[in-house]
């Protein structure tokens, strides 16, 4: 078995007027929820092997707080991840099968859906992950990322 652990950004401040979306920093409740959500996954032994992260401030921010809970891990920027469709968040973690375990921190709705996707078989079938959300979820070793392949093994939000 291999995991895919997906994680929402925390909350983040408003865009100011002049502030492009990919620079909105986390506010100081979102930087409390990152870090919750570190602690919850060094509680759980959910260490990644692999990082893949959207290049937005907001989840670089959430990236660094939950590293400065579980330590170092490999970590990627990957501009893909910044409003992905579920099949494109699925085609990334497909081409990092080789990790054991994986994390995908960015957004939704690419996230939410991504999560139903795996284990429902619909993309359509999700109920909201909030901000600083986990899912994991659990597939076969030598499975390619699609639908209905995953079990729902945790659910987590600060």
């Amino acid at each position: 078995m291999r995991q895919l652990i997906l994680l929402r950004h925390a909350h983040a401040e408003p865009a100011t007027t002049d502030q492009a979306d990919m620079d909105r920093p986390l506010s100081p409740e979102g930087l409390a929820e990152a870090e919750a959500a570190g602690r919850w996954l060094a509680e759980q032994g959910l260490v990644p092997d692999r990082a893949l992260c959207s290049p937005s401030r907001r989840t670089r921010e959430t990236l660094e707080a939950v590293l400065g809970k579980i330590g170092y891990v490999d970590q990627r920027l990957d501009e893909s991840i910044y409003e992905a469709t579920p099949g494109v968040l699925a085609a990334l973690a497909d081409s990092h099968r080789e990790a054991e375990r994986l994390l995908l921190v960015g957004h939704n709705p690419g996230l939410e859906q991504l999560a139903a996707l795996m284990h429902s078989g619909q993309s359509g079938d999700y109920r909201g992950m909030p901000p600083g959300g986990i899912a994991v979820l659990s597939l076969p070793a030598d499975a390619a990322v699609e639908p209905g392949i995953a079990s729902l093994s945790a659910f987590w939000w600060p």
